[in-house]
């Protein structure tokens, strides 16, 4: 049978763990698509959705991009041969410019580069990476109450659809 890949987190979606808060906390400006380099019992945990994202941030070193902080929870029935490190820094797999590019925009005053969300594509893990700016306090104040007006506007839609 065909997998269906809708939005969201539910089944039958391909996204693994979304960064929420990165959203609120940060204004976006350019996003990226990378590969993670995953031991087999990290792609075990992936599949059980057993990952977390929050507090998480990407570290540009020696021409190579770093996730550092992300947690992949291991599962009971790991290997016990090896030692599951949950926190351990993965390396991701971005093109040279891409690389370059995000290396020179963290280097400004005031701009980050976090991970939005983990997903799969095909039968690989790929991690959305955004270059970031801090929100001010009234930013995201604006925020929530955009979020407060759509709700109540869907909730007087379904008011009206039901008269």
């Amino acid at each position: 049978m065909a997998n269906k890949k809708g939005k969201g987190k539910g089944p039958g979606s391909n996204v693994i763990a979304l960064n929420k808060k990165a959203r609120f906390e940060y204004h976006i400006e350019e996003s990226f698509e990378a590969g993670l380099v995953l031991a087999g019992w990290e792609v075990k945990s992936l599949r059980a959705g057993k990952a977390q994202l929050t507090d998480t941030y990407i570290l540009v070193k020696n021409g190579e991009a770093w996730l550092l902080g992300s947690h992949i929870l291991p599962l009971n029935t790991a290997s016990t041969h090896e030692v599951a490190d949950p926190t351990r820094t993965r390396k991701l797999l971005l093109h040279r410019k891409e690389i370059a590019r995000i290396f020179s925009r963290t280097q400004d005053k005031g701009h980050t580069c976090v991970p939005l969300k983990l997903y799969w594509k095909g039968n690989r893990v790929k991690c959305e990476l955004a270059l970031v700016t801090g929100k001010k306090l009234h930013d995201k104040r604006a925020t929530e109450k955009d979020r407060d007006w759509q709700r109540q506007k869907g909730r007087i839609m379904r008011e009206q659809n039901r008269a």
